[in-house]
């Protein structure tokens, strides 16, 4: 009977620790950040990968006053002199810009006022150190009641915040900074990008450059922003990135942590499957699972062992830049998309510090070059191997992943079909009708404008599943019919299931790959397996007048249609 529950989204390391959470140990990234810290500290990671989680770790190990026992049992407290020399030392800030945003600038430099507040506010002891002159204390004041005067005071909020401190225990400030890059996304695509990177470099600057209140920082984020367009002029400034090798194994999950985590909750004959699924992102040398989807789908499994696998990171992140690739591709784009869906790899070089004017540049290379790097900083790819200088070889990390590339071509291949209104109704039509040759013809003219999936190791079922969502999404445009996808029927399940309930005709469509562009037997067994399997049981109860077959072979970019049609009693 296990005790502990599954902490997922909760990213207080004293909640997880005092409320009985399973927590897997990630302090050694305590050790190895003092042994290798510069001033300012920069993490960028993946959403859903432990970030904040363990932002809120190092701020409750080095904050004044801390509780040792928060820290009982775990990897840190091996190394004696260390915790004694520096747990509990400092005093700490620390502020998340994860909702730091807004459709104008203003509502964005208001909530960036609060966040700050807030955190002064939760400092409030201050306002009775015996150490702090009265004119820092009505300073403190306004800040802590978000009172800001003037904009220079938010500029000086977080390094006025450290000189009260310092001057309050003796010691430097711990700055801690969350999320960033968050802020300047959000401005990006509502048009105020240069007065939010203004106002950022401005708070940045001024905490984190030559301030002999502070004892380091350390900041987080998804992209590493170009360094001169925000750290300028930061002395001893150490970017650790998803290539670096140290630091790899504290963002994220191993192997190892997930078959404990597995074997705990009694889930130790689900590993493959976690591994297929949330498995293979490649930071520094070592490969690591998403920890957002393996809790999910650890507490789904402890719900019912046969629940099926999800795409949970999928769900908690905008799948946006998936969707330009595609709407920014040319055929060359579109033939390297159809070799990563297909599970093999492209060359490209990474930029490794981005701006945002990068994203709107003309030059359509340098333009491609910035989705690649941000498809690879944010997850959606990983490196097939170590890279060798600018290049990296790109692989698609995992069968999440792959679903999500899947989804948005499928999508992006229906509102493209679909919005051709004649060539898209002649195809519904022709299915209606029986007509296989049609069907067959427009079918291959659809794919023509489509990515298709190249004949690899990937899974035959995997390939099959393609195809049948080209054909689902093009039925299911048609609002007059019934359209059901890997419908319960006869002795079996059958890929799509029509009913046209005005004209009493029902279609069942049977998808196939055709290995080697085997065409025509593949058509045959897809007819034979309707018929073995008795798929028309369910057309002829609800009462079909006329029922359509549909073998559907598929290979690359052709397809191939056998029909044969009969009445609801035959």
């Amino acid at each position: 009977m296990t005790d502990k529950k599954l902490p997922i989204g909760e990213e207080f390391f004293r909640n997880i620790r005092t409320k009985g959470f399973y927590y897997v140990d990630k302090t050694g990234l305590i050790s190895e950040l003092l042994r290798t810290r510069g001033s300012v500290n920069l993490f960028t990671r993946p959403r859903r990968f432990g970030k904040s989680l363990n932002i809120d770790m190092l701020k409750t190990f080095f904050e004044t006053g801390t509780d040792p026992a928060l820290f009982e049992g775990l990897k840190i407290t091996e190394e004696k002199e260390l915790c004694e020399q520096y747990m509990g030392k400092y005093p700490v800030i620390s502020i998340r810009l994860k909702d730091v945003g807004g459709e104008d600038y203003q509502t964005a430099y208001e909530t960036l006022c609060t966040v700050i507040s807030e955190e002064a506010s939760r400092l409030d002891f201050l306002m009775e150190s015996d150490r702090l002159m009265q004119y820092d204390k009505v300073k403190f004041a306004r800040l802590a009641e978000n009172q800001f005067e003037k904009p220079a005071e938010l500029h000086n909020s977080l390094k006025l915040l450290t000189r009260l401190l310092r001057r309050h225990y003796g010691t430097s400030a711990i700055v801690m900074i969350d999320e960033y890059d968050v802020p300047l996304d959000k401005a990006y695509h509502n048009g105020y990008y240069p007065q939010m990177i203004n106002l950022i470099r401005s708070i940045f600057s001024q905490v984190l450059k030559t301030n002999e209140n502070l004892e380091f920082a350390v900041i987080t984020g998804c992209l590493q922003i170009a360094k001169e367009s925000i750290f300028t002029g930061l002395n001893n400034f150490k970017v650790r990135t998803v290539s670096d090798i140290r630091f790899a194994e504290y963002f994220g999950f191993t192997d190892r942590e997930v078959k404990e985590l597995l074997d705990y909750y009694d889930l130790e004959d689900k590993f493959d499957l976690f591994k297929e699924w949330y498995d293979g992102y490649r930071f520094g040398n070592i490969y690591v699972y998403c920890p957002w989807d393996v809790l999910n789908q650890c507490d789904k499994f402890c719900e019912s062992r046969n629940a099926r696998m999800e795409s949970h990171w999928e769900n908690s992140s905008s799948n946006s830049i998936v969707k330009d690739i595609l709407e920014h591709s040319d055929e060359t784009a579109r033939a390297e998309i159809e070799a990563l869906i297909s599970g093999e790899y492209v060359e490209k070089p990474i930029i490794s510090g981005l701006t945002y004017s990068d994203f709107d540049s003309r030059e359509p290379q340098k333009k491609q070059s910035c989705l690649w790097s941000i498809l690879f900083s944010t997850g959606y790819l990983t490196d097939a191997m170590e890279p060798a200088g600018q290049f990296h070889r790109l692989v698609i990390p995992n069968r999440e992943i792959l679903e999500i590339y899947k989804k948005r071509i499928l999508s992006w291949f229906e509102v493209k079909t679909v919005g051709n209104i004649e060539r898209w109704k002649q195809f519904c039509n022709a299915v209606k009708e029986g007509d296989g040759e049609t069907f067959q013809l427009l079918f291959n003219s659809f794919m023509d404008d489509s990515i298709s999936i190249r004949d690899t190791f990937i899974r035959k079922e995997m390939k099959e599943n393609f195809y049948h969502g080209m054909l689902l999404g093009l039925m299911r445009a048609e609002g007059s019919w019934v359209v059901k996808s890997n419908a319960e029927s006869g002795i079996g399940y059958t890929d799509i299931m029509i009913l046209v309930p005005l004209e009493k005709i029902g279609c069942i469509v049977e998808v196939k790959y055709a290995e080697d562009g085997t065409f025509e037997a593949v058509c045959n067994k897809a007819i034979k397996q309707i018929e073995d399997e008795g798929y028309a049981a369910v057309l002829k109860q609800e009462g079909m007048h006329t029922i359509h077959k549909y073998g559907v072979a598929c290979y690359k970019k052709t397809c191939k249609v056998i029909c044969e049609s009969g009445t609801g009693h035959f």
